[in-house]
């Protein structure tokens, strides 16, 4: 019995070889700008929430995602925002 050879593959397709290895490095994130980012007023005494539960998950989102601290996300968010010309605060 012989011994097991690995499989040897050739690339033919450069171009597309390429193309599929730049596609690995892509990052889209997307903002809808329908998205309420401002919280809607409760109704209740006290403070009201200034965000929505959904920009603040999105904001915690990257954080995490990208392992910054708080105020280097903040400032993250900031520049993304104003990437795609919304006018929005950040939490």
């Amino acid at each position: 019995m012989s011994s097991w050879t690995p499989t040897t593959y050739k690339t033919r397709n450069w171009a597309e070889y390429n193309h599929s290895l730049k596609q690995r490095g892509s990052l889209l994130i997307w903002f809808d700008p329908e998205m309420s980012w401002e919280a809607e007023a409760s109704g209740r005494r006290g403070r009201q929430k200034t965000y929505s539960d959904a920009a603040i998950q999105a904001c915690l989102t990257l954080k995490v995602l990208f392992g910054l601290p708080l105020r280097q996300t903040t400032g993250f968010v900031e520049s993304l925002l104003k990437r795609v010309e919304l006018d929005w605060s950040v939490p």
